[in-house]
């Protein structure tokens, strides 16, 4: 009896004639076994059975025993099944859920008012609070003074008027039947003392035209410069009479406020450490009408008309440049 008819699961010598005669496997064999492992495993998914009842059914033999065919021994002190159930767990450590092991990210900075102290978030806090309520009342403040007459304007009326005039007042002008049609410029000249001690009469000085300079081609004109004089005006013909005679309490409270206003504008024009201290002032407005256009068949003059105010005193605080 021949190698080839000894019991397959005897393990042959090494060194013996068995090992001699073994033929070597060659690349086309191995790969031959492979397609055959994989065939075998899935026809036994398919019928429900294990790929190791598959191979001792087709009589294919573990690896441990392709290696005793090959003569090919295990290091010594290695037990093959120890072996494999490590490669069995790095399979499976290395097919564990992604990110099961890796590091947590550190948290977002905080920006804005999270990122301060608490005292500081607590002072924010206050201030915010402080700013929507002064907010909520001018609104308030701003309506009761358009709204009609009714319980609160009654018994708080002097309250809203502090509060609203001259600065905040509103009006329906631009939603009026008849909206206005006029440009009106308000000029002002003044009686300066110079530093010899004489007196010298300016002439007039169109302030509503520096204003027109300074927004015409500014992208972002301030407010002042666009409604600061035009209220003050306004404020000051709607409290007094046609022959210029204040009615009302507000009427003194507008003269002070478009006088400080005026020589607060000629102080930049004259400057008092140059030309003198201004003493007295004199206003006057130029209305002209705006023409029609040139399609239009309605004719206006375009002559202006000038509504001239009396003299007023400088006040010794607004005389010294108080109002600068």
């Amino acid at each position: 009896m021949d190698a080839y008819d000894e019991d397959p699961g005897a393990r042959p010598d090494p060194g013996g004639p068995a090992r001699a005669r073994l033929p070597e496997a060659s690349p086309t064999d191995a790969d031959s076994s492979a397609d055959a492992d994989s065939r075998a495993d899935v026809d036994a998914s398919a019928q429900g059975r294990s790929p190791a009842d598959v191979d001792s059914s087709v009589g294919i033999q573990s690896p441990a025993g392709a290696d005793s065919r090959a003569g090919i021994q295990a290091p010594a002190g290695v037990d093959p099944e120890a072996g494999a159930a490590a490669v069995r767990g790095a399979g499976s450590a290395g097919s564990a859920a992604p990110g099961a092991d890796a590091p947590v990210p550190p948290p977002a900075p905080r920006t804005g008012v999270a990122a301060l102290s608490p005292r500081y978030q607590v002072a924010a806090a206050l201030a915010l609070a402080v700013v929507g309520v002064a907010a909520c009342v001018h609104l308030l403040m701003v309506f009761l003074s358009l709204a009609p007459a009714n319980t609160v304007t009654k018994q708080h009326g002097k309250a809203v008027e502090e509060w609203v005039f001259p600065e905040f007042e509103q009006n329906w002008k631009l939603f009026a039947p008849n909206p206005l049609q006029q440009n009106i410029a308000v000029q002002v000249r003044a009686v300066v003392r110079a530093k010899d001690g004489g007196r010298r009469t300016t002439g007039w000085t169109d302030l509503s035209a520096q204003d027109g300079a300074a927004i015409d081609g500014n992208l972002v004109p301030s407010h002042t410069q666009q409604n600061e004089l035009r209220r003050a005006w306004d404020f000051f013909t709607a409290t007094h009479s046609t022959d210029n005679r204040p009615v009302g309490m507000r009427g003194s409270l507008s003269e002070q406020y478009l006088r400080r206003i005026v020589v607060m504008r000629l102080y930049r024009t004259y400057p008092a450490d140059r030309d003198g201290v201004i003493q007295r002032v004199q206003i006057r407005s130029s209305t002209t009408n705006v023409q029609p256009p040139e399609w239009s068949r309605e004719r206006v003059s375009d002559k202006p008309i000038y509504r001239v105010l009396p003299w007023w005193t400088v006040t010794a605080d607004e005389a010294a440049g108080g109002v600068r």
